[in-house]
């Protein structure tokens, strides 16, 4: 069969691929075409495949899922994120450990089990087999970019500094990181020349209209309540709009406190992403077809090992199989077939951006990891890199819950896209500009604040407000939200987290497999827990008190959904915390580090260590957990790999 000459797999081409699957003796694809080969397609992969686009090389990008975001609104509209991470069009649902023992991770009724009949359930029963807490990720061009929450806050120098100091490469360096941030931002919210930021880059960054939440009086008592707290005096609801106005992204002293407009990654009023500029720059290239530079993206194309030239450590291309849900983290992956067997040659680089979760397993799929673990699996070592995999870790995120006396009114008459007919969602078509309801991703104000338990300078904690029900991840999470209209979210982020502890193993040798994973929480994990089960507990105790000074302000009655009224001490709210957080920002899998770090997988230019033309770019390479919301970082990083690999 010919290699993919288009520049999106088109659809009546990609015909004859489903054909394929039901002959998967057939000699596979050999493709010879390209410099390089991005396996992923996603915050890591698309920045980078573009810039080595444009700077005129021969990309090829392989990609499991399809391209979704130009056709559908649930990647499109920012409001409707989360019914993007139930999308079953692009979901690949994860299921992961929190902790070593069933009997831990039951004490959280998120928790999945398979019951005798087969079927997926929540809790523990006789006979039931566990499976884990819902993890979402996505498989489509863009990659996650395409359901996250839109938020966009920079990350801390401290972020940088460490590693520019572990492996003595200044270019890593806090300056150095933001001319890298100038290069992709294109900033909406400021006036153009403002400091810290870029105008003409590919992310457009934007924030939502205050005043569609604050026209609600409940959203804008609480909010008021939070500035009240944070030691401001509001007077009126234009004042808390000012209050709000500071901007979240500058390295300034002000971002030490108070209430803040959250940054979202959004065009105007729609979801902006690494997808776009991918996809446009690829398009932009074969129109010219001059030959100088070209992007061709594999859409269902799932990457099964890297070759290596014989009897060397140098990569030289990429296995795959074509066919659509092949992955078993797909819920469509049943009956999907085997897939059609394929080769990817290059003449230059094999780029791995497959994610936290997919990197490792490629990795040692291909060899490369840890000696032991591959040999009990019957896989020849390449490469004996024991970090491959390790050094797992999140954030912990948990929440406030509470019911108020009546229903806000900011999502009157909104269905959240479960119909066509929607009227909010007609409002956001017709307005086409930020200040429609749908043009926000729900939370009107984010409190970045220091805990007492922090062990460094920075900011610890993100609380956020949002309208609405949130208290984790599960099954139809996305849509319960409606039959709760009285109730308003406190989420508590826990960033910085000290806990090293988390590990991806492979459970089978098949690519199509999901690896078992375990972020092996708090006490299970490693480092410093203690400090950030208090940080979590100081958290939802500063939580309670906006609620409180609400219900002090408005005479109104408050019910706590969640935690609820068993959890009152702090001991009872650890106790809740170490049962039921979440997190939803996992990295750190194969991690940059020195030399000397018998733990470390890359050097600081992202290369493979003990290999040759293999570089990783994706969230799985930072040494600790970056900033508050790990995205951005990642775009950061690949355009610093971009250019660390046409400046080499």
């Amino acid at each position: 069969m010919a290699s993919v000459k288009s520049v999106l797999l088109g659809y009546a081409l990609f015909a004859s691929f489903q054909a394929s699957n039901s002959h998967p003796n057939d000699r596979p694809v050999i493709i010879r075409d390209y410099d390089y080969v991005v396996v992923g397609s996603g915050p890591g992969a698309a920045p980078l495949a573009a810039r080595l686009g444009l700077a005129g090389h021969r990309v090829l990008v392989i990609e499991a899922g399809i391209d979704i975001a130009a056709t559908d609104y649930n990647a499109t509209v920012p409001l409707l994120n989360g019914k993007a991470s139930e999308d079953p069009k692009m979901a690949w649902d994860f299921f992961v450990s929190h902790y070593d023992t069933e009997e831990q991770n039951a004490r959280d009724a998120k928790y999945y089990t398979t019951g005798p009949n087969g079927t997926l359930q929540l809790g523990v029963s006789p006979g039931s087999i566990p499976q884990g807490f819902l993890y979402p990720r996505t498989a489509a061009v863009g990659g996650c970019v395409n359901h996250n929450a839109l938020i966009m806050m920079y990350p801390v120098d401290e972020d940088w500094w460490q590693i520019a100091n572990s492996t003595n490469d200044p270019s890593w360096a806090p300056q150095r990181m933001r001319e890298h941030w100038h290069k992709m931002e294109n900033c909406q919210y400021l006036s153009k020349g403002s400091p810290y930021h870029g105008f003409d880059g590919w992310m457009s960054i934007n924030r939502a209209e205050e005043q569609i939440f604050f026209r609600d009086d409940q959203c804008y008592d609480m909010v008021k309540a939070a500035a009240e707290l944070g030691g401001q005096s509001i007077i009126s609801k234009q004042d808390l709009v000012n209050k709000l106005q500071g901007d979240m992204n500058a390295p300034s002293p002000a971002n030490l406190g108070g209430l803040y407009n959250t940054p979202l990654n959004m065009d105007q009023y729609k979801r902006s992403s690494p997808r776009d500029f991918l996809v446009d720059t690829a398009q932009m290239l074969a129109k010219k077809g001059d030959g100088k530079g070209k992007i061709d993206i594999r859409i269902n194309c799932l990457a099964t090992k890297i070759i290596f030239q014989k009897g060397t450590t140098r990569a030289i291309g990429v296995e795959f199989l074509d066919g659509q849900s092949l992955y078993r983290a797909d819920p469509r992956s049943q009956g999907s077939g085997s897939g059609s067997k394929g080769i990817a040659y290059i003449k230059k680089e094999v780029i791995v951006a497959g994610g936290t979760f997919n990197t490792p397993q490629l990795l040692k799929l291909s060899g490369i990891g840890p000696a032991e673990e591959l040999r009990s699996l019957g896989i020849p070592v390449v490469v004996d890199l024991p970090g491959v995999g390790e050094n797992l870790q999140d954030r912990y995120e948990n929440s406030v819950v509470v019911n108020l006396n009546k229903p806000f009114t900011v999502w009157q008459n909104c269905t959240f896209g479960s119909d066509a007919n929607d009227p909010c969602l007609q409002e956001w078509k017709m307005l086409q500009s930020n200040a429609s309801r749908y043009s926000t991703n729900g939370r009107p104000v984010s409190i970045p604040r220091r805990s007492k338990a922090a062990l460094g300078s920075e900011n610890d904690l993100i609380i956020s407000g949002r309208p609405g029900y949130f208290a984790g991840y599960f099954h139809g999470y996305s849509t319960i939200g409606a039959r709760f209209p009285n109730s308003w979210t406190w989420p508590v982020l826990k960033a910085r987290t000290q806990n090293r502890g988390g590990v991806v193993k492979l459970r089978t040798v098949d690519p199509r497999d999901v690896p078992e994973i375990n972020f092996r929480y708090f006490d299970a994990g490693s480092g410093n827990w203690q400090y950030d089960l208090a940080a979590v507990v100081e958290g939802l105790q500063y939580a309670r008190s906006i609620i409180k000074r609400y219900a002090e302000n408005t005479g109104t009655t408050v019910t706590e959904l969640v935690p609820g009224p068993d959890y009152q001490t702090a001991e009872q709210l650890a106790k809740w915390a170490r049962d039921s957080s979440w997190g939803h920002h996992a990295c750190c899998t194969a991690k940059i580090g020195s030399k000397d770090d018998p733990m470390a997988v890359l050097d600081s230019k992202f290369k493979v260590r003990g290999t040759r033309g293999l570089r990783v770019v994706d969230a799985s390479v930072f040494p600790k957990i970056p900033g508050y919301y790990v995205q951005l970082p990642v775009m950061m990083v690949s355009e610093k790999a971009a250019s660390d690999i046409l400046n080499n």
